[in-house]
């Protein structure tokens, strides 16, 4: 075996861009974050699913320094958070969920006042500012107040500050929270683009099924301070008994609905969303339509609609944690700003 032969054999797997070990976060007797393990790959967009309140926002105040570890481990771009905090802020982006840009400041003020932060010398730091107003597609607003801009455009101001000092990892905690359906497909649009123009590595929080689906590699599922499921959408997909949903719509609500879907043969589970509302997982969608055909009928009782789907990432954190994400109430976004490197964390 030659030399070259021998070192392409024994070369060790490249490191993660991110590794958390056993990460707690307690704040006196509650626990916060318990014990959760996963790590990033280089390049990866990497989500964080889970309601409001579940710890998506403290694992990553804990990765980016805002706030103590109380025990384990973070490995943030190679460096220790504990031990090594200016190094990894220097590594890293942050996009809060608050828009915090000043509101009577330009779009390029913002941005250079933060690229300031990060000690980027002029040159670079117009080099910068250029680069990522036309990533984000704000060239034309750069001396515009970012009071006078749209949601949606003041998120991409947000994005784009969290750029200007080119890190190589970007943490977005609720990246697209109050924003309209279409203001939040094209945030997601420019993420992806922006992750293959930049070679960036993502971790985000969400609590929209759809968000996580369409961005992210791979996905953790987060609930009451636990790690309770990970993988890619498809695996999660899969890891559901039932390739099917069916959903379906009974004229009126009887208390023995639920007991009658969950007796027919291939179904799963049941979810009961509304009154005279069901959703059934099912290993056959098209003959769990007919038995449901033929139950009605023999009843006397009246379907006013059916359809069916595959499996959703809802029906996956129903699986894992036993409820819907939607039924958690949403809490009012918590913000710190990052510290700049230096800084005592």
């Amino acid at each position: 075996m030659t030399a070259t032969a021998l070192d392409q054999k024994v070369k060790a797997p490249p490191a993660p861009a991110i590794e958390v070990q056993n990460i707690v976060k307690r704040y006196g007797t509650f626990e916060a974050v318990k014990g959760v393990s996963f790590s990033v790959a280089d390049g990866e967009i990497f989500g964080l699913l889970g309601p409001n309140g579940a710890g998506k926002s403290t694992l990553i105040r804990m990765m980016t320094t805002l706030v103590p570890i109380t025990s384990g481990k973070a490995i943030v771009a190679g460096h220790d958070v504990a031990i090594d905090p200016d190094d990894v802020r220097r590594m890293i982006g942050v996009i809060p969920q608050a828009l915090t840009s000043d509101p009577d400041l330009t779009v390029e003020e913002n941005l250079s006042i933060y690229a300031k932060l990060y000690s980027v010398g002029k040159a670079e730091r117009e080099h910068n500012i250029n680069d990522v107003l036309e990533a984000v597609d704000l060239v034309k607003w750069r001396g515009a107040q970012v009071k006078t801009l749209s949601g949606g455009m003041r998120r991409r101001v947000e994005i784009a500050r969290g750029l200007v000092h080119n890190p190589q990892i970007f943490f977005l905690d609720e990246p697209t929270t109050g924003l309209d359906p279409v203001s939040r497909i094209a945030v997601w649009e420019m993420l992806d683009n922006l992750r293959k123009r930049r070679k960036l590595t993502m971790l985000l929080t969400t609590h929209y099924m759809e968000e996580a689906d369409k961005l992210c590699d791979r996905i953790a599922i987060v609930d009451h301070g636990n790690l309770v499921a990970l993988g890619t959408p498809i695996e999660l997909k899969r890891s559901v008994p039932g390739a099917n949903v069916v959903e379906v719509h009974f004229d009126r609500e009887t208390p023995e609905w639920k007991a009658r879907l969950e007796a027919l043969d291939g179904v799963t589970s049941v979810q009961a969303e509304s009154a005279g509302f069901y959703r059934v997982l099912t290993s056959s969608g098209s003959k769990t339509t007919m038995q449901l055909v033929e139950l009605a009928a023999s009843l006397g009782e009246t379907l006013t609609s059916l359809s069916v789907q595959n499996t959703t990432l809802d029906d996956v954190f129903v699986h894992y944690t036993g409820r819907q994400l939607r039924d958690e109430q949403v809490k009012p976004p918590v913000f710190t700003l990052p510290p700049r490197p230096g800084a005592q964390p």
